[in-house]
């Protein structure tokens, strides 16, 4: 967390330049780049194994686009979804549970009106979820599984969940994963992935914006 609070008040450009980091002009081709910054400057060890970011922590990095109006940009990923529905098992085993048990969260202006070097980064903060927050996520993620494992991976939208959604994670839509239809029959789907909802991590940011106020 005194990394994280050394950050905040610093602009991307700074923070690259510090770190002897490439600094894109846009995020066009490089949609990836402002959370590669941020894993090299803070130093999570996970690297593409599927462990949270930080693994001796038990902690998963995200940040978090914040539009001119200070509020959550867009959706925010979560993990890729098995097509296959092997993991419909239990909530308390999942990934999207492990994923979301121990979070930090780090705001950064995304307003595309600023260059991409020019954007301010917030203040982070490490958020668990209260045990409502987890009853909801719970929730959507059982619904969720339900419909991949009786394979109805077609009628999956981005109108299921309240908190949590799953939605096309793909560089475009010539890219499919197999799957299951109803049927039990191998289909060629988009890949997908778990999706927290702007509503969900608005409520987040006001509650830290508040604690923050109060310490």
């Amino acid at each position: 967390m005194s990394r994280v609070t050394d950050l905040a008040g610093k602009t991307l450009g700074q923070i690259a330049r510090d770190a002897q980091f490439a600094i894109p002009d846009d995020l066009s081709r490089h949609k990836g780049w402002v959370g590669s910054l941020f894993e090299h400057v803070l130093g999570c060890d996970a690297g593409s194994q599927a462990i949270q970011d930080f693994s001796a922590l038990g902690i998963e990095l995200k940040t978090l686009p914040l539009d001119a109006h200070g509020q959550p940009k867009e959706s925010t990923f979560v993990c890729t979804v098995n097509a296959a529905g092997s993991e419909s098992g239990q909530w308390q085993d999942s990934w999207v549970r492990k994923k979301l048990s121990n979070v930090l969260w780090v705001p950064i202006e995304a307003d595309n009106r600023i260059a991409l070097a020019d954007r301010f980064v917030g203040m982070g903060w490490i958020w668990q979820p209260t045990a409502e927050q987890e009853a909801m996520l719970r929730q959507d993620w059982e619904e969720l599984m339900e419909l991949i494992a009786l394979g109805e991976q077609n009628a999956l939208t981005a109108e299921y969940g309240q908190y949590l959604q799953i939605r096309p994670k793909a560089a475009n839509s010539r890219v499919m994963a197999r799957a299951s239809d109803i049927d039990g029959e191998s289909i060629l789907l988009n890949p997908r992935g778990f999706y927290l909802r702007t509503s969900f991590t608005r409520q987040l940011l006001e509650a830290a914006t508040i604690s923050s106020l109060g310490s």
